[in-house]
Formats: structure tokens, C-alpha cells, sequence
């Protein structure tokens, strides 16, 4: 039995949490929410696991740090400097970083840079992605995921290489460059297709996430995995040992 913490607990991913470990046998150290004292979660429990907002991420590592526990992160919206932090923080404890902790769409992931290997880059790619209409950054961590999970099969600089927001004259579409279309709406809990189109065929790959019960579930599986692991810095793939 693993003892879990929650950050960000009064979320709705918070709340699908406490039932997906009550669900796994194991045990519910309680949570921190804005105001909290982290450190003292991070005292009572065996691993982390952090869905709050990125503006927390850094006293959220400083606390797993000091407590000697590992973290899992499925917070989205990170940019250059929270992964500058969770890589100084790996180097002292384990860091599971994910932006999906579903364990479908990691597989997703893992066939999308198959394809994208194989495939040459006169296969257009397009990640398209739909959430609920309280979601505030686009594109979703998870088609980001898939866009990096496409450049790596390519060995491309997504940040490079890539196409968002398209609108008016945009002309031609670059060779090789990775789409982004983000759709927002009712209560979707998130929906992501990779499409490569080629000349005259396509090939989609999908993922629907019918209920953020399959995020919970992951997050629990990956917390219970990384308890007992080196330091450093890990991914949903290693928890499929793909």
C-alpha cells in the first residue's frame, strides 16, 4: 500500500484522485490547495501527486525535495522555466512529468513516433484536440505530448517545426511541419487525433477520454510505480516500460 498526497486537491482531477486510490487499495494522505503548507503533506505521504497550476510548481518541487519523496506531475501550461526546475529537482528525487497520465494515450504517444518514423515528411501531420470549455491553455498538454512524440520519430525541433492558430492567408503549409487545431466546448474531457496524410491516403490515430476517471487511474499507477526509484526524471512510457 503506497501513501499518496494530492496537490491540488479540491480540483476536479483532485477529486477523481482520492477515489482512484481509494479504488487501488492504498491510502489517502490528504491534500494541499492554494494557502497550504505542502511540506507538510509532503511529511505524511510516500510520493506526490501534483495537479494545481504551474505558478505552484516550483515550492511544489522544493517540498518533495526536502521531504526525500518522489513526485508525479500532470500539471499543463508549463513552459521553459518549470522544466529548467523539475530537471534541478530530479538530480535529488524521482519526477514523473506528464502532460497525460492516461495509460491509452501514452501508448498513443509510442505509435504516433512509430508512424511519424516511418513515414516521410511528405506525410503531413495534424494533431487536432477538443476539451471542455473551462480549459485555459492550448494547445492540451497531451497534443503537445503527441507533437513531441511525432518530432522525436522525425528528429525535429517541434518548436521549430510546427503550425498553430492558422488564420486568413496563411499560404502554402510548410514540408514537414507538425499542426496544432484546438477546439473547446460543453464537458469533454478530451479528445486528441493524429492524422498524416499523405498523397491521396490518410491515417488517423485517436484517443477519447470518456470520463477524467482514466487520468486519476494513471496518476495513481505511475505515483505507486515511482516510489522506490532512482533520482531523476521519468515520463508515463517508463510505467509501460515501452
Amino acid at each position: 500500500m503506497t501513501t499518496i498526497g494530492i496537490i491540488g486537491s479540491k480540483g476536479r482531477m483532485g477529486r477523481a484522485l482520492q477515489q482512484a486510490i481509494a479504488d487501488a487499495g492504498h491510502e489517502y494522505a490528504g491534500g494541499a490547495d492554494e494557502g497550504d503548507d505542502v511540506g507538510a503533506l509532503a511529511a505524511k505521504a510516500d510520493v506526490l501527486v501534483d495537479f494545481s497550476a504551474p505558478v505552484a510548481l516550483s515550492a511544489n518541487l522544493d517540498a518533495a525535495v526536502s521531504a526525500g519523496i518522489p513526485m508525479v506531475i500532470g500539471t499543463t501550461g508549463l513552459e521553459a522555466s518549470h522544466h529548467a526546475a523539475i530537471d534541478t529537482a530530479a538530480q535529488k528525487t524521482a519526477i514523473l512529468q506528464t502532460g497525460n497520465t492516461s495509460l491509452g494515450v501514452t501508448l498513443l504517444a509510442h505509435l504516433v513516433e512509430e508512424a511519424a518514423a516511418k513515414l516521410g515528411d511528405d506525410w503531413d501531420i495534424e494533431i487536432v484536440e477538443m476539451h471542455h470549455r473551462m480549459k485555459v491553455d492550448a494547445p492540451s498538454g497531451t497534443a503537445l505530448l503527441l507533437g513531441e512524440a511525432a518530432a522525436n520519430g522525425r528528429d525535429i525541433d517541434l518548436a521549430a517545426k510546427s503550425e498553430r492558430g492558422r488564420d486568413g492567408q496563411t499560404g502554402a503549409r510548410e514540408r514537414g511541419a507538425i499542426g496544432f487545431a484546438s477546439l473547446r466546448g460543453g464537458t469533454v474531457a478530451g479528445d486528441h487525433s493524429v492524422t498524416f496524410a499523405g498523397d491521396e491516403e490518410r491515417i488517423t490515430l485517436t484517443h477519447n477520454a470518456e470520463n477524467r476517471m482514466i487520468f486519476a487511474r494513471g496518476a495513481v499507477k505511475a505515483a505507486e510505480w515511482l516510489v522506490g526509484k532512482d533520482a531523476g526524471r521519468y515520463a508515463m512510457p517508463d510505467v509501460l516500460d515501452l
